[in-house]
């Protein structure tokens, strides 16, 4: 665990973790500009009337759906990548430990 505890607090891991984090938001950033435009090319097939508030409202509900999608996944890797998710487990399980002490 303390070994742990010095990967939390190390800048360069940080730094590694927060460089991968933004190397999968570029990613997203791809997909959602290629799911924007299946939607548009989906619609055009479809026949539905492709006025500019139409291409505007699906492209941004499509682009933002997307991207919070994905900052959201790229978060719990980050999270998870940096060992908060342990740190989280291991003061759950003292806090069950110290409750079954105080019990009488």
């Amino acid at each position: 665990m303390s070994q742990r505890r010095n990967r939390l607090s190390d800048p360069a891991y940080a730094a590694f973790a927060w460089a991968r984090y933004r190397r999968i938001m570029r990613w997203v950033l791809l997909v959602s500009i290629l799911s924007v435009a299946a939607a548009i090319l989906y619609l055009r097939a479809d026949g539905s009337p492709l006025t500019a508030t139409m291409l505007i409202a699906t492209s941004a509900g499509v682009a933002l759906s997307v991207l919070l999608a994905g900052a959201l996944m790229g978060l719990i890797f980050l999270s998870s990548g940096t060992g908060h998710d342990e740190d989280v487990a291991n003061l759950e399980k003292r806090g069950d430990e110290l409750d079954k002490k105080r019990r009488p």
